[in-house]
């Protein structure tokens, strides 16, 4: 009776990463949305890296790290933009965490085990110092009222 709040979730550990996921999404949506998706990719392999690593190659200093169980997320800010760096320790984590996150909105980089969250502009910059894919979430722009009649 009282288990019916796990929904199978604590066996992946996004149970403690929810409240995590709550944080990173809450920049995207104050940001806006948008439609577009981009599935090129930037000519950059994306390489798996730490928290640490992505920080550094995106010169910025890491400020709010926090670490559970299979990810690390962390907050960045240089002349580029804003954006939370998250670090995942397997795949399916990272994949487990991006369909939580995509219903939400937003705007994800994605590359091997790591996820960079911002606007799209931002992410293009970033692309080009980490390689990955620009993911888009679940559709919430400025435009959601039109189209009446």
């Amino acid at each position: 009776m009282g288990s019916r709040h796990h929904l199978g979730l604590t066996r992946l550990g996004l149970m403690k990463t929810l409240p995590l996921c709550a944080a990173v999404l809450a920049l995207p949506l104050a940001a806006g949305c948008s439609a577009k998706s981009d599935a090129a990719g930037g000519g950059k392999a994306a390489k798996p890296a730490s928290l640490a690593e992505l920080a550094q190659q995106t010169d910025c200093s890491l400020t709010g790290k926090r670490k559970v169980k299979d990810l690390e997320q962390g907050n960045c800010k240089n002349a580029t933009g804003r954006y939370v760096l998250l670090s995942f320790t397997t795949d399916s984590g990272m994949n487990a965490w991006l369909e939580e996150a995509k219903p939400w909105g937003g705007t994800y980089l994605v590359g091997a085990r790591w996820v960079v969250v911002s606007q799209e502009q931002t992410l293009e910059t970033l692309r080009k110092d980490l390689g990955g894919k620009i993911v888009q979430g679940d559709d919430h722009g400025p435009d959601h009222g039109s189209g009446h009649g």
